[in-house]
């Protein structure tokens, strides 16, 4: 009797959607992404290059309930902000997937994760593979990072680095980057697709079979995601964005992964000239100096878990163009724009005929709607020149009728404005805000008298 062969299997597949075909094309027919098809049927060297390190390291199947959690205990990095990001420590054999804008800071603060982890008493394998090992040192000199169990090893070919890995015996890696690491088990050169996920798979695999903690670096492309084939962000326990502005010295550190912890937690830190600086308390980053003046106020913003002050600038000049000018810097321009309409069409505050300025103090970008009651009053006090009461923050989404609408998470807002002095949080409960804005409209946008207008 004769056997059925198997059928043929499509032998070339898309790493980012799955897309199969029966032959290699540059560009996938399905997500329409361009180098992600490769060989389905070429087997990843893990099985090859990774071997037991110790006998019954596989165990057997057991219940869920008669495994304990006492093996994987959190370990400080040593550095505080970045713990809280991580959701309190480094686990044994986590996978960590940092990135960022190129000059951001990113081998910046590993350098100091690496050196406050040595300072421990734990060893740490830095594997740099886009710098020499002098360039490295010059920068832990600058930042003090230096210390004799953090080792140093410029090399861009894997096997080397885990050969490091063996004769090192880390309790901490860091390759710095995986876009510039390649493996002679994958075809194409370093930062292909197929190299990509030929480095990550292996160093996951030595990061569970070993419980070694490997922290890796990732590039961005042009519109900010990370580089490579979306499988990584899929391999990796966590994935941290560290992002920031190079005009200012603040940066922060998101979790937009996490499978030991929150994803809304985030760290900030400040680029100095000595190396970085955790910033615990950056409350009075986002305000300006001195007493309140016309077309300012502040709002009580929400980074992950924390609650922020953030002082809004608004400046309005009468300008006769037939388009008058809208220029943001830190705020939505289309919020900013419905909150304009908003002013026009049911406070009647004039808004038409001016060119209007809106900006953030600090660098800080503010995306949710609760910011959207504050832009409002700084605008509105920019056109009558009025100053908002000294302490006074507001905080309330505005919907397109004019509702002033509450807003997540209030309860922490207003803890947090109490912790900073602020007597009076304007809301959607507030009965001040709304007579006032009753009182612009009942007014018809004429021109008051500057004692004449009402003071938020």
């Amino acid at each position: 009797m004769a056997t059925r062969r198997p059928a043929a299997t499509a032998p070339y597949r898309c790493t980012e959607c799955g897309w199969t075909t029966l032959k290699w094309v540059g560009r996938c027919g399905e997500c329409q992404q361009w180098g992600t098809v490769v060989e389905s049927s070429e087997q990843t060297g893990i099985s090859r290059a990774v071997a037991p390190v110790a006998p019954g390291a596989a165990r057997a199947a057991r219940p869920i309930t008669q495994i304990g959690t006492a093996d994987a205990p959190r370990r400080t990095s040593g550095v505080g902000e970045f713990d809280r990001v991580l959701g309190g420590g480094i686990v044994p054999g986590a996978a960590i997937l940092l990135s960022g804008e190129p000059g951001v800071g990113k081998s910046t603060l590993l350098l100091e994760v690496a050196a406050q982890s040595a300072r421990a008493g734990r060893r740490v394998l830095y594997a740099s593979a886009e710098e020499s090992t002098a360039q490295v040192r010059l920068r832990a000199e600058r930042t003090g990072a230096l210390h004799d169990e953090l080792y140093l090893a410029a090399e861009t070919d894997l096997a080397t680095i885990l050969g490091h890995i063996d004769e090192v015996e880390p309790e901490l890696l860091i390759v710095d980057s995986v876009q510039t690491v390649s493996s002679a088990l994958s075809d194409g050169v370093a930062g292909h697709p197929s190299q990509v996920r030929e480095v990550a798979s292996t160093l996951i695999r030595i990061a569970k079979d070993r419980g070694l903690p490997v922290i890796i670096v990732g590039h961005v492309t042009k519109d900010g995601s990370i580089a490579g084939p979306r499988i990584l962000e899929h391999l990796v326990d966590v994935v941290c964005q560290f992002e920031g502005d190079r005009q200012t010295s603040l940066r922060f550190v998101r979790a937009l992964k996490n499978r030991f912890g929150p994803t809304d937690e985030v760290g900030c830190f400040d680029m100095t000239g000595a190396g970085i600086a955790e910033v615990p308390d950056p409350s009075a980053l986002f305000l300006g100096h001195g007493d309140p003046e016309p077309g300012t106020c502040v709002t009580i913003a929400l980074e992950g878990r924390r609650a922020l002050p953030v002082e809004i600038q608004a400046l309005t000049i009468a300008t006769k163009a037939p388009n008058p000018r809208r220029i943001v810097n830190g705020v939505d321009a289309a919020r900013v724009a419905m909150v304009l309409a908003i002013l026009e069409s049911r406070a009647q505050v004039k808004v038409s005929e001016m060119d209007v300025y809106v900006s953030t103090v600090g660098g800080v970008r503010l995306i949710e709607p609760a910011a959207d009651l504050a832009i409002a009053i700084a605008v509105a006090n920019a056109v009558e020149g009025r100053r908002i009461s000294h302490r006074t923050a507001a905080v309330g989404e505005l919907t397109l009728t004019g509702e002033i609408r509450p807003v997540t998470q209030s309860s922490q807002r207003l803890s947090e404005a109490a912790r900073l002095g602020y007597d009076t949080v304007l809301d959607a409960r507030s009965k001040k805000v709304r007579a006032a804005l009753d009182d612009l409209a009942a007014r018809g946008g004429a021109r008051r008298r500057r004692d004449d207008v009402p003071d938020f």
